[in-house]
């Protein structure tokens, strides 16, 4: 392995806390094929990183398309939009992070705030060659080496690593290789246009009149090209984005799901009631009420 190499293990996964608690950390080794990409863009209460391990990729955020290379970062902000998406072939490596962290510690919060800028860049993809690299990935493989030894300190150790890669990350973000590349037609990078407004004003009136009015576009080419394009009609993708949206509120808020159903742009809330079981599988209640996520890892270390 080469010193700017990053460890891997396939199925592995670090955990500490749950998304729900201040702190939190989710590492993630495995990899994806082309047959499993993500059908959807969504967004997240949390923060998150993806690193490709090998070959290539691509990464659409908010609408916009990115090329990945090999041991390319992608930053995502809470709640920004985005999917991967891998090309066919042999499945692809890569690393996700999940994580949360407290940043109104007494006297830290300025260095937080400029420890976490890298995330709000217009473009958050970071490429690093050579020393840059190695000062960045040193602390992940250090977080990698530990996890798989038992130590009550563990936590506060891969805590401490972690910033430091947040640390080295913005010290070495000027050393940025990365350079956007066009990907796709015109048409393409339109569609995720849409699809990044439909994301922003789902509680909206949206239809496909409006939105080919919107986007000079014939209702009859955008409704084709849509499909083409996500393999959705323009009717499923409003409605899937108002369902998730309306999945997130009754996970994380005690709304009520009438309310949450005008919220999330349904006109009744029989339409919703039936849109959300079409969906989800279930009533709005019962996912309410339901308990319990399974992860997938067939290797995972908890703190």
């Amino acid at each position: 392995m080469l010193e700017s190499d990053l460890l891997y293990e396939q199925g592995y996964s670090v955990r500490i806390n749950t998304p729900a608690d201040p702190l939190f950390y989710y590492f993630d080794y495995d990899q994806r094929s082309h047959d499993i990409n993500m059908e959807f863009q969504h967004d997240h209460d949390f923060y998150e990183i993806h690193i490709l391990l090998d070959s290539s990729a691509t990464h659409i955020i908010e609408g916009n398309i990115h090329a990945l290379q090999q041991y390319d970062i992608v930053l995502l902000a809470p709640y920004r939009l985005h999917m991967t998406q891998y090309p066919a072939g042999p499945p692809h490596k890569r690393l996700i992070i999940n994580f949360n962290m407290p940043g109104n510690t007494p006297g830290l919060e300025a260095a937080y705030h400029t420890m976490l800028q890298p995330f709000a860049a217009e473009v958050p993809i970071y490429r690093f060659t050579g020393g840059p690299r190695s000062a960045v990935f040193e602390p992940l493989n250090a977080i990698f080496t530990l996890s798989h030894n038992t130590s009550p300190l563990n936590p506060v150790l891969i805590h401490s690593l972690f910033q430091q890669f947040l640390c080295s990350l913005f010290q070495q973000s000027g050393q940025n290789a990365y350079v956007l590349e066009e990907i796709g037609n015109a048409m393409m990078q339109k569609i995720y246009s849409i699809t990044a407004r439909i994301h922003s004003h789902y509680s909206s009136e949206l239809s496909l009149d409006s939105i080919s009015k919107e986007f000079y576009i014939s209702p009859y080419y955008l409704s084709h090209q849509f499909k083409t394009v996500t393999g959705f009609t323009l009717t499923e993708y409003i409605q899937m984005t108002r369902v998730r949206k309306a999945q997130q509120l009754l996970l994380h808020t005690r709304q009520k799901i009438s309310d949450i159903a005008g919220q999330c742009g349904f006109n009744s809330f029989s339409q919703f009631n039936r849109i959300f079981n079409k969906q989800s599988g279930m009533s709005p209640s019962a996912f309410r009420k339901a308990q319990g996520l399974s992860g997938g890892a067939s290797s995972t270390r908890s703190y």
